[in-house]
């Protein structure tokens, strides 16, 4: 899969070796300029969704799982590798200093009605909601986020570089 960027934060912890690295999925699912993304309240933020892959999955079978737990979609069909974005950031947990983050993304097809959603606990409490929306409006919405707010999450610079990548090889 190709590297669409590599990433790490400008305060890296200097002991980058004491890693370990989470794989994720992100999906990307269009209905021309509108795109099945995940609103998070408590950030205030767009993002794709997807998240970590489980012990002995495969990435498309964490890739289908995450769509249907966070979107509710199903019947996910016409899965194509769009690209890997790797980020290091550090971790404020015990027993490591960095977390090396590799997220594959995938553009897929999916039943045009969502079922509901299986958020977990931490999600719901963020505020997270599937919709679909406008690229172009979440891509400003997310730069708006960047420029001034201070509670913004760590994910949105990856998440709205993915946007603009997506409009630019995608539409």
């Amino acid at each position: 899969m190709r590297l669409l960027k590599s990433t790490k934060v400008t305060n890296l912890h200097t002991n980058i070796d004491n890693n370990f690295t989470r794989k994720a999925t992100r999906a990307i699912v269009m209905k021309g300029e509108d795109i099945l993304l995940l609103f998070t309240e408590r950030y205030h933020d767009y993002s794709l969704p997807g998240g970590g892959i489980d012990e002995g999955e495969d990435n498309i079978t964490g890739l289908v799982r995450e769509l249907r737990e966070e979107t509710g979609a199903h019947n996910v069909s016409n899965i194509k590798a769009f690209g890997c974005y790797e980020e290091y950031r550090n971790w404020y947990k015990p027993g490591f200093d960095v977390v090396h983050m590799l997220s594959y993304c995938y553009t897929c097809d999916i039943d045009a009605k969502l079922l509901a959603p299986e958020l977990e606990p931490h999600e719901l409490q963020n505020g997270m909601k599937p919709l679909w929306h406008n690229i172009h409006d979440a891509i400003a919405h997310n730069e708006s986020v960047i420029r001034n707010s201070a509670k913004k999450g760590l994910s949105i610079e990856r998440e709205t570089f993915l946007l603009k990548l997506i409009v630019e090889e995608l539409l």
